[in-house]
C-alpha cells in the first residue's frame, strides 16, 4: 500500500508531499536505523490502567480506530484507539530519539499489572482473533494498466520479493487475487466517488462471492503435524510455527469439502493462546455454512519447484466453518461494522 500511494503521488501530478518511513531492523547489532518514528502498543485486559497510569489520571476511551494525544514521561505522543480482540488498548508513536525513553517508561508502569514485552511475531497473532487478513496478495501482477507501477517499483520492494505459499496452486495469478467481499470489506464498497478500479468492482456481484470466515482447526489433526517433526522414518508434515504458521509472505492453502471439491482458500494460519486453539482466516463459497466441517490441505505441492520448501508430506486437517471474529467478545463489542454481530 505504501508503494502505491508513492507512485500515485510521483506520478500522478497531484499537489501532495509524502514521507516514507521505512523499516529499520528492531534490534540493529550495529547496522544504521533510519527510521524516524517509534511505533509501539499497549494491549490486553490491564492495558486502559496502564495507560492512565502513565497520563497521571484519567484517559477517555474514544472510539475504534481514533487518533489523539498521550503525555509519556513528559512527551507527548500519537496515538490510536485499538480493540485487538475485543481488549482495550492504544497504538502509539513518536519521533525515534525517545524510544528507549518512552518503552522504558511503560515497561515501568506496567510492571504491577503484569505487563511482558513481546515482539512482532505475537503482535500479528491476534488477528486470528480478530479476523483481519494482513496479506493478501497484491493484484498488481497481471494487468496491463498496472505495467507502469510494476516497472516503477524498486527490486527490493514488497511486491516484488512477495512469495506466494500453501498448497493451493494454479498457473493463473489471478487465481490467486481477492476483492473487498472475500475479504470482508464489502461494506466499504461505495460507488458515490471516483477510484482507481470502480468499473471492475461494479460488475461483481457481491451475492456469489466468497466470504471471510474462521477455521478452527481439529485438536488431533493439528498434534499430528505438529508431532510429525519428532518422526525419524520421513520427512514429516510442513512444520506449524507457533504463534504465526504463515511460511510465506502470502499464504493460500486449499480448503476442500468431503466431495473433494476445493471450496475456499486458508489465507492466515497461527495458533491462539486466548482460545487454546489452532486457527485460520479464510475465505469460503457463499453456500458454506457455519459449523460446516471441512479440510484444509496443509503443506506444499510434493511437485513443487520451489527451493525455499523444506522436505514434508501434506497433510489434511479437518477445521469447521466458524464465525470471524472469532473471538465472543471482540464479535460482541467491537463498534458496529465488519467485525461485529451487529453488523
Amino acid at each position: 500500500m505504501s508503494n502505491w500511494l508513492l507512485f500515485h503521488g510521483e506520478k500522478s501530478g497531484y499537489d501532495v508531499d509524502i514521507e516514507v518511513d521505512r523499516r529499520s531492523p528492531g534490534r540493529p547489532y550495529g547496522k544504521a536505523v533510519s527510521r524516524k518514528y517509534w511505533r509501539l502498543q499497549i494491549q490486553g485486559p490491564n492495558a486502559w490502567p496502564i495507560i492512565e497510569k502513565l497520563q497521571g489520571g484519567t484517559v477517555e476511551q474514544v472510539k475504534f480506530f481514533r487518533m489523539g494525544k498521550l503525555t509519556i514521561d513528559g512527551t507527548e505522543v500519537s496515538t490510536l484507539r485499538h480493540g485487538m480482540a475485543g481488549a482495550p488498548g492504544l497504538e502509539l508513536w513518536g519521533p525515534y530519539e525517545d524510544a528507549e525513553r518512552i518503552r522504558n517508561a511503560i515497561l515501568e508502569a506496567g510492571r504491577e499489572f503484569g505487563l511482558e514485552p513481546v515482539g512482532s511475531r505475537a503482535y500479528s497473532s491476534n488477528t486470528l482473533e480478530s479476523g483481519w487478513i494482513p496479506s493478501p496478495l497484491p493484484a498488481v501482477y497481471s494487468s496491463e494498466a498496472e505495467r507502469a507501477y510494476r516497472e516503477w517499483l524498486p527490486v527490493d520492494s514488497y511486491e516484488a520479493t512477495n512469495a506466494l505459499a500453501g498448497s493451493f496452486v494454479s498457473d493463473n495469478i489471478e487465481d490467486y487475487y481477492l476483492n473487498p467481499w472475500e475479504l470482508g470489506y464489502g461494506s466499504f464498497v461505495k460507488f458515490d466517488h471516483d477510484f482507481i478500479g470502480r468499473d471492475a468492482l461494479e460488475k461483481i456481484d457481491p451475492a456469489t462471492q466468497r466470504r471471510k470466515v474462521t477455521l478452527a482447526w481439529n485438536a488431533e489433526d493439528l498434534g499430528k503435524v505438529m508431532t510429525s517433526l519428532l518422526d525419524v522414518e520421513g520427512p514429516g508434515n510442513q512444520f506449524f510455527n507457533l504463534p504465526n504458521a504463515n511460511y510465506g509472505s502470502s499464504n493460500f492453502d486449499s480448503v476442500i469439502d468431503a466431495n473433494g471439491k476445493i471450496v475456499g482458500a486458508s489465507l492466515f494460519t497461527g495458533y491462539s493462546a486466548n482460545e487454546r486453539r489452532g486457527l485460520s482466516l479464510a475465505t469460503v463459497d457463499p453456500d458454506v455454512e457455519i459449523g460446516t466441517e471441512l479440510r484444509v490441505l496443509w503443506g506444499e505441492d510434493p511437485n513443487t519447484e520451489k527451493t525455499s520448501a523444506n522436505p514434508h508430506t501434506q497433510a489434511e486437517v479437518r477445521v469447521v466453518v466458524s464465525p470471524v471474529p472469532y473471538s465472543v467478545t471482540a464479535r460482541n463489542e467491537y463498534h458496529g461494522g465488519w467485525r461485529s454481530a451487529n453488523a
